[in-house]
């Protein structure tokens, strides 16, 4: 009896074999994934995001969710009729705006996450780097201001960011707990100092330094564009720290690029085994660059 079979079901069939050596490969492995840009700001592409999360959790990867939050945080300082001023990407935190970061991503967003999480059917908890004593930060130093703000001589000044800081240590106690509980943690990049002061930390260095902490086997970093791209826009794929470094000093790499691959590199050399660079716009890019041999994203490893 000749039986008709569905192209459509034999091709899902097709791309569940294709994952199988990457289902294997990755059990009981650990993934940090750093969740921001404009992604967050699309329901849709969120629960896509929540619902890869999931399915890494319910295949025996261990996904460990650090988001960002600056467009938010920018909206609240706005409504709330409070200046940002920004050096080298980073926001000067005075006291009221660090109070205003921490509400907004140890609050709303973070717990705006976890719910989207539970709606797609995982568990996850909600914490922040100051619960457990997880990032003790210290202060990042102060940076070089704009041309644009120069003191009487000319010269560039140095402009005091604040409550900005950047991990120092990391205790990973509260996150090897959640996670053997079969549970997701979401961590929001906010830390505390060995003064007890709270500081608002760059989303992409605290992924990086959890990642490097948990010798995590990927960090993903989700971005707004599709990865490392070389002068003629074509996607680089797989690049080593003496590309990048090369990449930056002819010019290919620049702007926010800069820093990302940074927190990159310092992950493979202190731990993680690689770092993704991908396009969170993409619904579900995470899963494509885990589970298919073309990838999605630029691959960067020791």
């Amino acid at each position: 009896m000749t039986q008709n079979h569905d192209p459509a079901m034999l091709a899902k069939a097709e791309t569940l074999t294709e994952a199988l050596p990457y289902l294997q490969r990755y059990a009981g492995k650990t993934f940090v994934v750093k969740y921001g840009g404009h992604a967050m700001g699309d329901p849709d592409l969120a629960q896509d995001f929540a619902e890869d999360i999931v399915l890494l959790k319910a295949v025996g990867i261990n996904p460990v969710v650090v988001h960002g939050g600056g467009p938010q945080i920018g909206r609240m300082l706005k409504a709330l009729g409070i200046e940002s001023q920004f050096v080298d990407g980073l926001r000067v935190t005075d006291k009221q705006t660090a109070e205003v970061a921490e509400m907004v991503l140890a609050g709303a967003i973070n717990k705006e996450l976890v719910s989207w999480i539970a709606r797609a059917g995982g568990k996850a908890i909600g914490i922040s780097g100051k619960d457990g004593g997880m990032v003790i930060a210290r202060k990042v130093q102060s940076k070089k201001a704009p041309k644009a703000i120069a003191g009487d001589d000319g010269e560039a000044l140095l402009v005091d960011l604040g409550f900005v800081g950047e991990p120092a240590r990391i205790d990973t106690t509260v996150i090897d707990t959640i996670v053997g509980a079969g549970m997701i943690p979401v961590i929001a990049p906010i830390g505390v100092g060995e003064d007890g002061e709270t500081y608002n930390i760059n989303a992409d260095t605290m992924a990086g330094s959890i990642a490097a902490a948990l010798g995590a086997s990927r960090l993903f970093l989700l971005t707004d564009v599709p990865g490392v791209l070389d002068k003629d826009k074509n996607l680089l794929t797989d690049l080593r720290p003496a590309d990048i470094a090369r990449l930056a000093e002819d010019g290919t790499i620049s702007g926010g690029m800069i820093p990302k691959l940074e927190t990159c590199v310092h992950a493979v050399e202190a731990g993680c085994e690689a770092t993704v660079v991908l396009d969170g716009r993409v619904p579900h890019a995470m899963l494509l660059e885990i589970f298919t041999a073309k990838g999605a994203g630029t691959l960067i490893r020791a």
